[in-house]
């Protein structure tokens, strides 16, 4: 039998403080024994868009197309690529009730970030326990704390 590689994981989280207010979003890409954090952010934001950015930002930090777990505690996420997005794009991004989606702009971006890869999501509870996704709520929050108080220069 044929040893199969690890696949890749992609932990995501994102942190707003107020909503809007200074966020942060952090990504953690394992691949066997190899690790890489991200993290980045904006001034004036908010949680769902910290949220996206997470995961698009790993996704694009990738180099070639992947088989990749993405592990992330946003309900709105999850819903979004599994429920909505098929159907956003059919209705020339409009919701159901026809009105413009959301953060269309950021749904796009990912929509393309993930076109070359196969990928299976994993929502997991936030704020209980697991191992990466507690780290990367630890480095969103401090980003978003960071832009808080003025250690960041805005993007």
């Amino acid at each position: 039998m044929a040893s199969q590689s690890p696949q890749l994981k992609l932990f995501t989280d994102g942190a707003c403080l107020g909503n809007p207010g200074p966020g942060g979003w952090a990504a953690i890409l394992q691949y066997g024994e190899h690790e890489k954090e991200l993290v980045g952010g904006q001034d004036e934001t908010t949680n769902n868009q910290m949220e996206l950015l997470a995961v698009i930002s790993g996704l694009e930090a990738l180099k070639r197309p992947s088989n990749l777990l993405i592990v992330t505690d946003s309900r709105y996420v999850m819903d979004g690529i599994q429920k909505w997005l098929a159907g956003w794009k059919r209705n020339g991004w409009k919701t159901a009730a026809k009105k413009p989606v959301k953060n269309v702009e950021l749904w796009q971006r990912l929509d393309a970030a993930i076109a070359p890869h196969q990928a299976d999501w994993q929502w997991v509870k936030g704020h209980a326990g697991h191992t990466e996704n507690e780290r990367c709520d630890q480095l969103a929050s401090q980003e978003a704390g960071r832009r808080q108080s003025g250690l960041v220069q805005a993007d």
